[in-house]
């Protein structure tokens, strides 16, 4: 059965939305956990459900619980945050389906390099002010120039979860 949300703007509660990231380094023993402090967002659902908007994310503001790490994935091997502050997601088209799910397509920006992202997300919450999605998907990180690897010990994809709590924005 599909939810409907209501029509109209909705912005994103950053108190209340967590994105984070992990990935497996030291050749597969070490998984590395970060989250992002630093979000805004916001989005419009059409009348007939469907949904557009985007995500921006502070680069700087990724914390993994160890500055000497934040310091190195916030310079140019990594997120080079100086130079690209700012990592977005431009939802192009967001559907509902009918199990609480929202297949959602868009666009990912990292270190100033766009590419289309898909996936799948999950309605938690909907009520008349407010709207949850979780989701979880991979990003091969060198697909945006950050392919810093030392000695082979990072392989594989960064994967992304997402918490976004949306409040109906009122007139």
């Amino acid at each position: 059965m599909s939810v409907a949300v209501e029509t109209g703007i909705w912005q994103l509660d950053p108190a209340r939305s967590t994105v984070g990231i992990r990935h497996k380094t030291m050749w597969g023993m070490v998984t590395v956990k970060g989250t992002f402090t630093g979000l805004t967002g916001g989005g419009e659902v059409g009348p007939d459900g469907s949904a557009s908007g985007s995500i921006t994310l502070n680069a700087a503001s990724l914390d993994t619980k160890n500055a000497k790490r934040d310091t190195h994935l916030r310079s140019a091997d990594f997120f080079d945050a100086d130079r690209h502050p700012e990592i977005t997601f431009a939802v192009r088209s967001a559907t509902p389906g009918d199990d609480k799910t929202v297949q959602v397509a868009g666009q990912l920006t990292v270190r100033g390099i766009s590419r289309p992202q898909s996936f799948t997300a999950h309605l938690t919450e909907a009520s008349v002010g407010a709207v949850t999605l979780t989701v979880e998907f991979a990003v091969d990180r060198e697909q945006f120039g950050m392919g810093w690897n030392q000695m082979g010990m990072m392989r594989g994809h960064t994967t992304v979860t997402a918490s976004l709590r949306f409040v109906h924005a009122t007139s």
